[in-house]
C-alpha cells in the first residue's frame, strides 16, 4: 500500500505522436483537450468557441465534421483562428461518411491536424474495411495522425457477436461484460494493426476506448496498456452533468493516471443549458494539477468554513482571487514565467489560518466570529502586514498582484538569477 501511495507511477512508455505542434505520448506531459458543441458550418460560433476553449487551456480541440457544409468550413475556421493568433490543433471528428468528406474536401483534409475514426461506424459489412482504409490513406497522403476511437455505444457488432459465440462455445468462462470489454480492446488493436499494414506509421496512431462506467473504463484501459505501446487518449464518455460528471471522470481517470496510463485526456461533461463549455477544460486541468502531473494555474487554498467563520468574506475573497488568477493566466503565462507555481491561501479564522498562510507564498487569515477584526498577511512564510477595516479584501488583492510582479516579473527573475 505504501508503495502505491508514494507514487504517481512512472508513465507507461508510449510512442509519441505529433498533433500539429503538440506532442501526445512519448516523454511529453499529459495533454488536455476538448471538443466544441457548435455546428461546425457556423463559422463564427465555432471560431468563438475554439478560441475560448484554447484560452481556457485546451491544447487540442476537436470539431464535428458531419456533412459537406461542415467540411467546407474547416479551412476557413483554421484561417480565422490563425488571424486571431490562435494556433491550436484542430481534430476532425468523422462518422459514417468521413472517407467521402475527406475525399471531396481536400482543403479540409489538409487543414485538420488529426482525424478521429470510429471503427464501429466507419462503414458496415463489406464497406467497412474499404472506407476505413480510404481515411487512413488520406491521412498518409496529408501526413496526419489518426485517433482510432472505439466507443461502446457504437461498438462493432460483428466483432462482439463473434466473441460472444466463441465464449459460449468455450462454456462461457467470461461474463458478458468481460466479453464486451475484450471486444472494445480488440476493436482498437485490430484497427491499429490494419492502419499500420496500410502504411500509417505507429507514431501517427492514437487509441481510445470510450465507455461510460468507471470500472469498465479502468478495466479496458489497463488491458489496452498491457497489449499496446500506442499513445492513449483517456475519456469517460457520456460522463453526465455537474458534480456527477466531474466525480465519475476524475475517479476513473485518476486511477489510470496514477498507474501511468494515459497521454491525453478529455473530460466529457454535459453542460448546463447555456452553460460554459470551458468548464470541461478547467476540470481536466484541475485533475492533472491536483495529482501533481502538471501545473496550470496558481493554487488557492481555502478552508471549508465552520461555525467560527460565519462571515462570507473569506469565501468571496477566495472565489475572487481564484477567478482573477484563472482569468489572467493567458496573459500572465507570457508576462510572468513560472506564475503557475504560485500558492495562495485565503483562510477564514485563526485556527489553521496562520499556519496555512505561512505554507503558501502569500496568504491571509481573515477574522472569524468573535475574533479581533484584523487579518494578518504572510509572505514567503513571514508576517508581512496586518490588514484592518472594510477594505481588507481589496487590499489583499493588491498585495497578491504586487507579489506576482515582484517575484515573477522581469525584476524578480533577474534578482533570482
Amino acid at each position: 500500500m505504501q508503495q502505491f501511495l508514494d507514487r504517481p507511477l512512472a508513465r507507461r512508455r508510449s510512442v509519441g505522436v505529433a498533433v500539429g505542434d503538440v506532442i501526445v505520448g512519448g516523454d511529453a506531459p499529459v495533454v488536455v483537450q476538448s471538443m466544441t458543441n457548435t455546428d461546425t458550418a457556423d463559422i463564427d460560433a465555432t471560431v468563438a468557441q475554439v478560441a475560448a476553449l484554447h484560452r481556457a487551456g485546451s491544447e487540442i480541440v476537436r470539431i464535428t465534421v458531419d456533412r459537406d457544409e461542415a467540411a467546407a468550413a474547416v479551412p476557413r475556421i483554421r484561417d480565422r483562428l490563425a488571424r486571431l493568433g490562435c494556433h491550436v490543433p484542430l481534430v476532425g471528428d468523422f462518422h459514417y461518411i468521413g472517407h467521402k468528406l475527406l475525399a471531396d474536401h481536400p482543403d479540409c483534409a489538409e487543414a485538420l491536424a488529426k482525424y478521429r475514426i470510429n471503427p464501429g461506424n466507419v462503414g458496415f459489412k463489406e464497406k467497412k474495411d474499404r472506407q476505413f482504409g480510404a481515411i487512413v490513406e488520406t491521412a498518409i497522403r496529408y501526413d496526419k495522425p489518426v485517433r482510432i476511437g472505439v466507443n461502446w455505444g457504437s461498438l462493432d457488432q460483428e466483432l462482439l457477436t463473434r466473441l460472444m459465440d466463441q465464449n459460449q462455445a468455450q462454456g462461457s468462462p467470461m461474463t458478458a461484460i468481460e466479453v464486451m470489454r475484450e471486444a472494445i480492446v480488440q476493436s482498437a488493436l485490430i484497427s491499429a494493426t490494419m492502419a499500420e499494414e496500410i502504411g500509417l506509421p505507429r507514431d501517427k496512431i492514437i487509441l481510445s476506448a470510450k465507455v461510460s462506467q468507471v470500472q469498465d473504463l479502468i478495466a479496458v484501459y489497463v488491458e489496452l496498456a498491457k497489449r499496446s505501446d500506442h499513445a492513449l487518449h483517456l475519456g469517460l464518455t457520456e460522463a453526465g452533468m455537474g458534480t456527477k460528471g466531474v466525480v465519475a471522470s476524475s475517479a476513473a481517470m485518476g486511477i489510470l493516471l496514477q498507474q501511468g496510463i494515459g497521454d491525453t485526456i478529455r473530460i466529457s461533461l454535459t453542460p448546463e443549458p447555456g452553460g460554459d463549455r470551458t468548464r470541461e477544460v478547467q476540470v481536466a486541468q484541475e485533475l492533472l494539477q491536483t495529482m501533481g502531473f502538471r501545473q496550470f494555474v496558481p493554487i488557492v487554498a481555502a478552508c471549508p468554513g465552520c461555525g467560527r467563520t460565519t462571515s462570507t468574506v473569506f469565501q468571496e475573497l477566495a472565489a475572487t482571487i481564484q477567478d482573477d488568477l484563472r482569468r489572467n493566466m493567458p496573459v500572465w503565462r507570457e508576462k510572468y514565467p513560472g506564475v503557475e507555481e504560485l500558492k495562495v491561501a485565503v483562510m477564514g479564522c485563526i485556527v489553521n489560518g496562520p499556519g496555512e498562510s505561512k505554507h503558501a507564498d502569500i496568504g491571509i487569515s481573515l477574522p472569524g466570529t468573535g475574533e479581533t477584526p484584523s487579518a494578518p498577511v504572510f509572505i514567503d512564510g513571514q508576517k508581512a502586514a496586518t490588514l484592518r477595516g472594510p477594505q481588507i479584501a481589496d487590499d489583499f488583492q493588491k498585495m497578491v498582484a504586487e507579489y506576482i510582479e515582484q517575484r515573477f516579473g522581469a525584476g524578480g527573475r533577474q534578482a533570482a538569477e
